[in-house]
């Protein structure tokens, strides 16, 4: 399964409750997507909250854009990447 890096831009910046409300609104994103034969790997927040860097494996860019519409995010820049991990040369 191809793996993407999504930029999202939330200008009045991101944020996630850190009680239930907040687990239980991650946890119908991560429905939502699997849905989709999409999975949320993991994210990055900019330090200021504004930008996200978030890694999926999906079938597509399109299936990307697809559950970020459902789940009411925003989708900027989609880029297929790959690992590159330092210690594969040791």
């Amino acid at each position: 399964m191809p793996r993407y890096m999504v930029e999202r831009h939330f200008p009045e910046g991101f944020r996630i409750p850190a009680d239930e409300t907040g687990a239980e609104a991650l946890r119908g994103v991560v429905a939502r997507n699997a849905a989709e034969g999409v999975t949320w790997v993991h994210s990055y927040v900019s330090a200021d909250k504004t930008r996200t860097f978030c890694v999926y494996d999906a079938p597509s860019p399109d299936a990307i854009r697809s559950v970020g519409a459902k789940n009411g995010v925003p989708v900027g820049d989609i880029h297929e990447v790959s690992v590159l991990d330092p210690y594969f040369y040791h």
